[in-house]
C-alpha cells in the first residue's frame, strides 16, 4: 500500500506537469492536505521531494510555489541533459540489450508516431519522457536516475511538443527511431552522436520559442 507521502507527492507532481498549478502558484499544505484528505506532514515531505527535484520553491517562512522556468534556468537544464544523456545512450549501447529491450524502445518509438500523427502532443511528451527514462535505464548506471530527475521534467511543464512544428516533430521521432537503431547494433559513438544531436535540437528550437515570444 503506497505511503501517505507518497501519494501526496504523485498527486501534487501531476498538478505542476499537467498544467493545473502554474509557474508560481502557491502550493499551501493546508489546501492540498484537505484536498488529498491527508494529513500536512505527508504534504509537507512530499513538498520537499518536488523541492529536490526542482518542481517546487519551498520558501522558509512563505511555504511553496510552483517553480518557474527563466531562460538561464533551461540553458542549464539542456545543457546537463547534453552531457549526461549521451553518455546514458552510449553505455546502453555498449552494454548490449536483449531482444525485449529493443523490441520495448521500438514499441515506445511507435507510441509517440501515432500520438503525434492524432496530435495528442501532452501523451508525446508524457511517451518521450518514458522513452528517455528507458534509454537511461538501459544504461546500467543505477545513479543516472536521481541525477536526471529534476531536468527530465522541462518538456512536460514547458508543452514543448505543442512548440514544434511538423518538420520538427519529424525530426525528432527520426532521432528516436535512430537511437534504437545505433543502440541495436552496438554502436556506442553513434548512439552518443544521435542523442547529443537530439538534445540539442530540442534546446536550439525551445530557445528560439523564447526569444520569438519576448519580442
Amino acid at each position: 500500500m503506497p505511503r501517505a507521502t507518497d501519494i501526496a507527492y504523485e498527486a501534487v507532481r501531476q498538478m505542476i506537469l499537467s498544467g493545473e498549478a502554474g509557474a508560481g502558484s502557491r502550493l499551501g499544505e493546508a489546501e492540498l492536505a484537505e484536498t488529498l484528505g491527508l494529513s500536512r506532514t505527508p504534504v509537507r515531505e512530499a513538498l520537499q521531494r518536488l523541492g529536490a527535484d526542482g518542481l517546487v520553491e519551498v520558501l522558509p517562512h512563505r511555504g511553496a510555489r510552483v517553480a518557474r522556468w527563466t531562460r538561464q534556468d533551461l540553458a542549464e537544464i539542456f545543457e546537463l541533459r547534453a552531457l549526461l544523456e549521451p553518455y546514458a545512450a552510449a553505455r546502453a549501447a555498449r552494454l548490449g540489450q536483449d531482444a525485449a529491450v529493443l523490441d520495448d524502445l521500438r514499441e515506445r518509438c511507435a507510441a509517440m508516431e501515432r500520438a503525434a500523427a492524432e496530435g495528442d502532443l501532452d501523451l508525446v511528451a508524457r511517451l518521450n519522457g518514458g522513452f528517455h527514462a528507458a534509454i537511461i535505464e538501459a544504461s546500467g548506471n543505477g545513479r543516472l536516475p536521481g541525477m536526471l530527475t529534476s531536468v527530465m521534467h522541462a518538456p512536460l511543464i514547458l508543452g514543448t511538443f505543442h512548440r514544434y512544428a511538423p518538420d520538427a516533430m519529424a525530426r525528432s521521432m527520426n532521432h528516436h527511431r535512430e537511437l534504437v537503431a545505433a543502440i541495436a547494433a552496438g554502436d556506442p559513438a553513434w548512439a552518443e552522436s544521435v542523442m547529443r544531436a537530439h538534445i540539442r535540437a530540442a534546446a536550439a528550437h525551445l530557445t528560439e520559442e523564447e526569444e520569438d515570444q519576448e519580442r
